[in-house]
């Protein structure tokens, strides 16, 4: 149907999708609905390793477990709002008892899935009305290796509509909210993901992450994730907003509840040859020997003073021309794909609305704005942004790409000959998690994660603390006025006392390929965390 008629179409859609999600949920069968049991703890309190070992050993059987996780799921989505498709129909629990590889290193273990993943019988909404009811006609790439690992997908998760936002809300399935504060996002674009982690209603994920969509969510609901370099993970069997759009390629990611689940799920999949499943993935084996040296390092370049290693203050290649360049090409469409799927009165998040607004500022204007910006303004760092945001013709595209390979260039010589850090530690956000509508002014506040998915750079994050309203307030002489644009749009909605108690994090980042050494770095600052009596602590179970 034509515009605007197909606004009736969009209700429809969006009514029968929750529709049928709360029909999923209320026929399950009643041990889903009955309350945590103590013999759920023990198996909900078992590492993913643990829980395979007592799979093969027959001492657990898979459906019990998909049973405990699939219960704490589904409180998790009455708290947070957190699942899209409820993958939990009547043959899968014959399927579990029977059919599962019961020798694979996922023997067993509930799955839970960004809604973009692509698995038989389901639709892949990516948060568009105008994609339901067109069921997937067999499982992608990534669900065959999963499914052939023994792993067991149950449920799918939410996310922001466009994938383009550090929230995660939609028309069709509404918005997620964060398990630690219910006026917070949980992060974007796989922000049902970690709100389902954080509640404990799952233990491993998938993602993805094309500006920090793996990274910010798991920084907000205070979990685990890994973001790996292009080709390292399986990304075949996952659908987009923006399909052809390589300026910034986006990959398929690991997220956990644990860093040993991390680790133990991260291994697991390179040891099914992904490559053999997807054309994407680098022949490239686990690299133990990577684990055991690090592990046995005594001092690094730059880490933890307790630890007495050795802290490096350092002055890399410009992270903000780095964020024009990333900014510049994964728009470079003038933001048309994303905006071909909405229907008539289909809403957008604010921060990809916001985008679409400056792309669509007509050039001489926008350079009239960018003049009062700069100069009566006197902010360089936003009026070189919109300088920048419009439309790329193919000839100004591959000046771009050219200029991307340049920069990526400069930071290989800087990290290699001039530093030689071992890793670098960074805030993955600006601030902790946003409030809701907040991704309108803090859109363009994603330098911390967006510049290494330009450089292709392994990076992950874990939680190391929460919020203090004693210790987080803003220093007095904080003077908000005298900041950038890009900064204003974070710091508008910073508040200690408000955001008490929300997850903070740390980003560990390696350069390519290096996800064996980035997740044992991270297990070393657990580790020392640990040590010194400051290892994070992550929600309880609920009753």
């Amino acid at each position: 149907m034509f515009p605007p008629f197909d606004y009736f179409e969009h209700r429809r859609a969006c009514q029968q999708k929750q529709l049928e999600r709360s029909s999923r949920i209320a026929n399950l069968p009643s041990e889903y609905h009955s309350p945590v049991s103590a013999q759920d703890r023990v198996i909900l309190e078992k590492s993913v390793e643990e829980l395979v070992h007592h799979v093969r050993k027959d001492i657990i059987q898979p459906i019990d477990i998909l049973r405990s996780y699939g219960k704490v799921a589904i409180k998790a989505h009455q708290k947070t709002n957190c699942l899209t498709e409820v993958m939990i129909r009547p043959g899968a629990e014959t399927w579990v008892k029977s059919d599962i590889n019961s020798k694979g290193p996922l023997a067993g273990v509930p799955i839970s899935l960004k809604d973009s993943v692509i698995v038989g019988g389901f639709d892949v909404s990516v948060g568009y009305s105008r994609n339901t009811s067109k069921p997937c006609e067999q499982d992608g790439a990534l669900v065959r290796l999963l499914k052939d690992a023994g792993a067991v997908p149950y449920v799918k998760t939410n996310i922001p509509i466009s994938l383009l936002s550090f929230e995660s809300a939609n028309d069709l399935w509404g918005r997620s909210t964060n398990p630690h504060n219910s006026k917070y996002s949980p992060g974007g674009s796989t922000g049902g993901e970690s709100a389902l982690l954080a509640c404990g209603g799952s233990r491993i994920g998938i993602g993805s992450d094309v500006a920090g969509s793996v990274r910010a969510p798991a920084h907000f609901a205070g979990i685990y994730a890994l973001r790996c370099s292009t080709g390292r993970w399986p990304k075949t069997g996952m659908r987009t907003s923006m399909p052809g759009q390589e300026g910034i390629p986006s990959v398929a990611s690991p997220m956990a509840r644990s860093l040993a689940d991390l680790v133990y799920f991260t291994e697991s999949i390179i040891s099914m040859k992904p490559w053999t499943y997807d054309h994407s993935v680098h022949p490239i084996e686990w690299q133990a020997d990577q684990q055991i040296r690090i592990k046995q390092k005594e001092k690094f370049r730059i880490a933890l003073k307790a630890e007495g290693h050795e802290l490096v203050w350092i002055d890399p290649p410009s992270p903000y021309e780095g964020l024009v360049i990333a900014s510049s090409l994964l728009n470079s469409d003038g933001c048309k794909t994303f905006g071909s799927f909405f229907r008539t009165g289909e809403w957008n998040d604010p921060g990809a609305r916001q985008m679409h607004f400056y792309m669509s500022i007509p050039r001489p204007l926008k350079y009239l704005y960018y003049l009062w910006v700069r100069y009566a303004r006197r902010d360089s760092i936003w009026a070189g942004l919109l300088e920048n945001f419009h439309k790329k013709s193919a000839f100004e595209q591959w000046k771009l790409v050219a200029r991307r390979e340049e920069y990526k260039a400069r930071w290989h010589s800087w990290w290699q000959d001039e530093v030689k850090l071992d890793f670098l530690l960074t805030p993955p956000n600006a601030t902790p998690a946003v409030p809701h509508g907040g991704m309108k002014d803090a859109v363009s506040s994603c330098g911390y994660t967006f510049l290494f998915n330009l450089l292709d750079y392994t990076s992950g994050v874990l939680p190391v603390t929460h919020v203090d309203k004693a210790l987080d307030q803003l220093p007095v002489r904080f003077d908000f006025n005298k900041l950038n644009g890009v900064a204003k749009g974070a710091y508008k909605h910073y508040d200690a006392n408000a955001m008490d108690g929300l997850p903070v994090g740390v980003q560990v980042v390696g350069q390519r390929l290096q996800e064996e050494k980035i997740l044992t770095v991270m297990q070393r600052i657990e580790d020392a965390l640990e040590k010194h009596g400051g290892k994070y602590e992550g929600l309880p179970l609920e009753p």
